[in-house]
């Protein structure tokens, strides 16, 4: 039976360092998952509204298959610019991929979501020291949840929303984890019940005791097109192909479905990234159509799916009441 991780965390995949920056006066941040060795990448977007970058270079059919460096980022259009930190403090240690005369180019996708307007200043002061105080930052170990890094200024379905991490080991040995930063325009909570949609899933008491509560919800936030996006990454310690991480990060888009309703709408940039850290080699079992990997890819994708689902609820209920946004801690018991 598949078992928590020791830090239910994406830090619990090896070789995979997360950092991040929170500015709480401006109602913004920045998370970054760093794998300086370098890990193969997937990605699948599923939302209309998207900011994204490098993401086209993840495609099956281009040159790169690695990259080292991840960015989750408030700020929208303008929280793109924390990659540009991240690129460089990769290039001064000497990760990327390898240019003439020593030189590295570091790849480093990133995807943003929509807070702006939460904080004193409409656009925060993000910038590409944002990303470079989180890559100084980035360690293993515990991973701060709820209103931190990219989930600062995050609003989930009219409440708080924040940023959320699990993990699990099947029983190959084989650990999957996920990292996400809810700013949905659907919601997290069932309005019959007041509970979290996806409650059930919790394993070994993670989600502490705002699980056994039930809220009563506040009306809904009157809000502007494409102010939304739940953006992600689930990583691996398995050996993958770029197309096998690609349907990983597809599959894992089922557990922000389940978990977020409605989900991938017009108004949200939906993204979840996939690495792969080629410490452990998938299982193979002979079978139809010559794919003797395709169980293990079935597996890890929906593990990546509930690791996904349980850090929505992670992040929603750790997430702490920020600048008018009120988070599930804090509203009226049913």
């Amino acid at each position: 039976m598949a078992k928590i991780g020791k830090n239910n965390a994406l830090t619990d995949i090896k070789g995979i360092r997360v950092g991040q920056y929170t500015d709480t006066d401006a109602v913004c941040g920045t998370t970054v998952v760093i794998c300086p060795e370098g890990a193969v990448a997937g990605v699948d977007v599923r939302g209309s509204s998207p900011g994204t970058r490098e993401t086209d270079l993840l495609s099956t059919l281009n040159l790169v298959k690695k990259v080292q460096a991840v960015v989750l980022s408030g700020g929208s259009v303008f929280g793109l610019a924390a990659a540009d930190g991240v690129v460089q403090w990769l290039a001064d240690k000497g990760f990327g991929f390898p240019l003439d005369k020593g030189y590295v180019a570091p790849i480093v996708p990133a995807a943003v979501l929509y807070d702006l307007g939460r904080g004193p200043d409409f656009i925060p002061t993000i910038d590409a020291g944002w990303g470079l105080q989180s890559c100084q930052a980035a360690r293993g170990g515990s991973i701060l949840t709820g209103s931190v890094g990219a989930g600062t200024g995050a609003l989930s379905g009219g409440i708080k929303g924040g940023l959320g991490t699990a993990s699990l080991i099947l029983d190959a040995g084989i650990t999957v984890a996920a990292l996400v930063a809810v700013n949905s325009y659907g919601s997290a909570i069932n309005p019959l019940s007041g509970r979290p949609w996806e409650i059930e899933t919790e394993m070994n008491g993670e989600f502490g005791d705002q699980a056994n509560r039930a809220v009563k919800l506040p009306p809904p936030l009157e809000t502007g097109p494409a102010q939304n996006t739940t953006i992600g990454l689930v990583a691996t310690d398995a050996t993958l192909t770029k197309s096998q991480a690609q349907k990983i990060a597809q599959m894992a888009h089922d557990g922000l479905a389940r978990a977020i309703r409605p989900a991938h709408t017009m108004f949200d940039g939906d993204t979840i990234f996939c690495l792969a850290t080629g410490k452990r080699k998938l299982p193979e079992v002979p079978g139809f159509f010559d794919a003797p990997q395709a169980q293990a890819i079935n597996d890890l994708g929906q593990t990546a799916a509930d690791c996904v689902t349980r850090a929505i609820m992670r992040a929603i209920l750790s997430a702490h009441s920020l600048a008018g946004m009120t988070a599930f801690r804090d509203l009226e018991d049913r």
